[in-house]
C-alpha cells in the first residue's frame, strides 16, 4: 500500500468541511480509489468500503465467512475553518484531532490489515456534529465497531447519551392588578425548576459504574409577553445527560410525570423532545471483556474509560460491542482542544494510532 495517514491528514485539515462535506469526501474517495479499493456513496452521504479475506476491495457488503468490523468516523466538522499549521510535530486547525486525525487513523487500519476471514467495512459519515443522519441510516450487521474520535489512543467502552426537550407550562392570563384572577404560568416555573433539580435524587437511574450519575440541566427559559399581564404560558428547555439503563422514551414519561406533581391543579405541563430528523444518542456501555476491547488494549492502546462526549457510536452500540479510540483530545490542561480554535493533534499520535487500530482488526479478522 503507498497510504501515507500524515499527508492524507495533513491535505484533510486544510479542506473546509464545516458547511458542506462533498469537497472532502470527495477526496476520500479519490484516496480510496487510488488505493485500489471501491468506494461507493449511499444515499444518506455515507462513504463505504469494504475489504474481505478474499483481497477484494469493493462498496457492497461480503465475505460473509467470519466477522464483520466496521472501522467508523466522520468528516463533518464544526465552524468556523480553521486553516491547518504544522508546527513541528503538531497539526492546528480545525478537525485536527475531531475527527480528520482518526480518520487517517482508520484509514491506515483499513487499508493496511491483513485480513485473515470476514470482512473490515469503512463507513465514514458526514453530519456528525449536527444531526447523523448518515449514521441513523446504516444497516451494516457487525460483530464490533470502532469508532474514531479523539480519545488520546485510550480506549472508551461507554459515553453518555443526550437528550434535549422542553417543559411547557400553561397558566391562565389575567391583568397584572389582578393576578388572583390568572394563574402565573412564570411563577409555576419556580417549583419546575426545583423538581428538575431534584429528578435524579427521587426518579433518576442509579449512578453507572463508569459515567457516574446522569445530569438535568435548564438551559433556556421563555415567557411572557406583555409587561402588565401574568403569562399564561411559559416553556423551560432541558439537556439531559443519561447513563444506562435510561432510554430516550423512558425518560421522558418519568420526566413529565415527577414535574406534574410540582404544579397546581389550575395549570397544565407537558413535556417534549425537541425536533430532529434522527434518534437522540442513547447512552452505552460495552462489556469491560469484550472482544473488540480486549483486541485494542492488546494491540498497546491506552488505559479503558468513557468518552467525555456523546456520539454516533450510540447509534452501533445497540448492534454490537462498540468503542471509540483515536489520536488527540477533547481538551488539555490548557483548556478546549475539539471545537475550539487551538484544535490540533500530534503527528506522531496519528501514526502511533494507525498502528494500533491495524493491529486490533487484523487480530479481530484472524
Amino acid at each position: 500500500m503507498t497510504f501515507d495517514p500524515l499527508s492524507f491528514h495533513e491535505t484533510a485539515v486544510g479542506i473546509p468541511s464545516h458547511e458542506d462535506v462533498t469537497e472532502m469526501r470527495e477526496y476520500l474517495v479519490e484516496t480510496l480509489d487510488a488505493e485500489g479499493v471501491d468506494p461507493r456513496v449511499d444515499g444518506a452521504g455515507n462513504t463505504l468500503a469494504t475489504r474481505t479475506a478474499d483481497g477484494s476491495g469493493h462498496g457492497e457488503a461480503g465475505g460473509d465467512d467470519g466477522p464483520h468490523i466496521v472501522c467508523n468516523t466522520h468528516i463533518d466538522t464544526v465552524p468556523p475553518h480553521v486553516p491547518p499549521e504544522i508546527d513541528g510535530e503538531t497539526v492546528r486547525g480545525r478537525g485536527a484531532c475531531d475527527a480528520k486525525g482518526p480518520l487517517a487513523a482508520l484509514l491506515s487500519a483499513f487499508l493496511d490489515a491483513e485480513i485473515e476471514s470476514g470482512r473490515l467495512t469503512l463507513a465514514v459519515t458526514p453530519d456528525e456534529e449536527v444531526y447523523s443522519t448518515g449514521a441513523a441510516a446504516l444497516d451494516l450487521d457487525a460483530d464490533g465497531y470502532i469508532v474514531g474520535e479523539p480519545t488520546g489512543l485510550d480506549i472508551c467502552n461507554a459515553a453518555k447519551g443526550r437528550f434535549e426537550g422542553t417543559v411547557e407550562i400553561e397558566g391562565v392570563a389575567a391583568h397584572a392588578a389582578e393576578p388572583e384572577s390568572g394563574a402565573s404560568a412564570i411563577r409555576a416555573a419556580a417549583p419546575v425548576l426545583q423538581a428538575i433539580e431534584s429528578y435524579d435524587e427521587t426518579v433518576g437511574p442509579p449512578e453507572h459504574d463508569s459515567l457516574g450519575r446522569p445530569t438535568l440541566e435548564p438551559t433556556v427559559i421563555e415567557g411572557g409577553a406583555a409587561t402588565n399581564q401574568l403569562p399564561a404560558e411559559c416553556a423551560i428547555t432541558v439537556d439531559r445527560r443519561s447513563v444506562p439503563p435510561e432510554t430516550q422514551q423512558g425518560f421522558r414519561e418519568q420526566l413529565e410525570a415527577h414535574l406534574q406533581s410540582w404544579i397546581p391543579d389550575s395549570m397544565e405541563l407537558s413535556f417534549e423532545y425537541t425536533e430532529r430528523e434522527t434518534p437522540f444518542l442513547e447512552a452505552f456501555a460495552t462489556p469491560a471483556d469484550s472482544d473488540v476491547v480486549a483486541a485494542l488494549r492488546d494491540a498497546g492502546a491506552g488505559e479503558l474509560r468513557p468518552f467525555g462526549a456523546a456520539t454516533e457510536a450510540s447509534y452501533f452500540a445497540a448492534d454490537a460491542p462498540t468503542v471509540v479510540f483515536g489520536p488527540g483530545v477533547l481538551a488539555d490542561e490548557e483548556g478546549a482542544v475539539a471545537h475550539a480554535e487551538r484544535e490540533y493533534v500530534r503527528r506522531p499520535e496519528v501514526e502511533r494510532a494507525g498502528e494500533i487500530a491495524t493491529a486490533a482488526v487484523e487480530s479481530l479478522l484472524d
